[in-house]
């Protein structure tokens, strides 16, 4: 039995580590993707996940799946394409950590997954069902996605969303927006940025998380607001939960850390979401947000997780 199994983009991200004397910064290959590096979050705390993606039969491709099984991943739904070469994505840094992408993606190989290729079973057997936005830019993940998503809603499962907007990725952004509001539809629980919410609402953080619950049903409200931390709310109480002081050096895969992190706590408790008190959704934020947080101390996703026993000691001297 599995307790999560996501789909979505499964990438190399290129990140800079330092800069040649013309300025042109050196980069680093690191296992990338929102999904996976939510799942990597959800293993390292004691969760067995699987994944559905697809990657190029190349060495980028053969190397991402190496790393997701020594992640502790189920990597039976990966599948590999000779047609496609495995999706790249180029991440700069600024000052502080903040990051932004281009890709490599014309076409990518985690844009041509079809729904016929889905190892279904993987499905079956989870408890949780996650998705994101990256796989709704362009066909055939698209319709892939959407009926993994209703074939998984049809089952009872936990329905995890993350909204991840990357403007880039999209030729037109009302596009985007609808993509994301038909996703909200589906989901019971949703880790969601601040500047996703003005994206879409062009409201607060709080008031996002009123919309989510009142407007679409949603059962646990998760909004991520940079350095100010992050606050939870179901129908029942809310928290709100500051980072602690670290010294980032790349954010990347934070938020997804973020989600990962929650989702394990969630499972520990076993509650549904919205069964939460004020008590459960302090020890959901202290412990996803202390993850989080960590995870900026280095570079990438997938290897920037923090190990378990890191986030309580850490927690520990709060």
């Amino acid at each position: 039995m599995l307790d999560v199994t996501a789909l979505g983009e499964l990438l190399i991200d290129f990140a800079p580590v330092g800069a040649g004397e013309d300025g042109y910064p050196t980069l680093a290959a690191k296992p990338g993707g929102a999904p996976p590096n939510y799942l990597a979050a959800l293993a390292a705390y004691g969760a067995k996940t699987a994944l559905l993606a697809k990657v190029g039969d190349d060495s980028f491709g053969r190397m991402l799946i190496n790393t997701l099984t020594m992640a502790g991943i189920d990597t039976a739904g990966i599948v590999v394409d000779p047609a496609v070469f495995t999706t790249l994505a180029f991440v700069t840094l600024g000052a502080t950590g903040e990051r932004s992408f281009s890709f490599a993606r014309k076409p990518g190989a985690d844009t041509n997954l079809r729904f016929e290729e889905l190892e279904l079973n993987l499905i079956d057997s989870a408890k949780v069902f996650h998705f994101g936005t990256l796989s709704l830019t362009h066909e055939p993940a698209r319709e892939a996605t959407k009926r993994a998503v209703t074939y998984a809603k049809s089952r009872g499962k936990l329905m995890t969303f993350d909204p991840n907007l990357r403007a880039s990725l999209w030729s037109d952004l009302a596009e985007a927006k609808k993509q994301i509001l038909w996703g909200l539809g589906y989901a019971d629980v949703v880790k969601i940025s601040d500047e996703e919410i003005d994206f879409l609402w062009a409201c607060s953080g709080p008031e996002g998380a009123r919309r989510l619950l009142d407007d679409f049903g949603v059962k646990l409200a998760m909004v991520t607001m940079g350095a100010q931390g992050a606050l939870l709310k179901n129908v029942a109480a809310e928290h709100q939960t500051p980072c602690p002081s670290v010294k980032p050096v790349d954010t990347t895969g934070a938020g997804d850390i973020f989600g990962g992190a929650a989702v394990s706590r969630l499972l520990k408790l076993g509650k549904m979401p919205e069964e939460l008190d004020s008590g459960d959704l302090e020890v959901i934020a202290r412990f996803a947000v202390t993850a989080a947080s960590l995870s900026t101390q280095k570079y990438g996703g997938i290897p920037s997780v923090p190990r378990e026993e890191e986030v309580l000691s850490f927690l520990e001297t709060l």
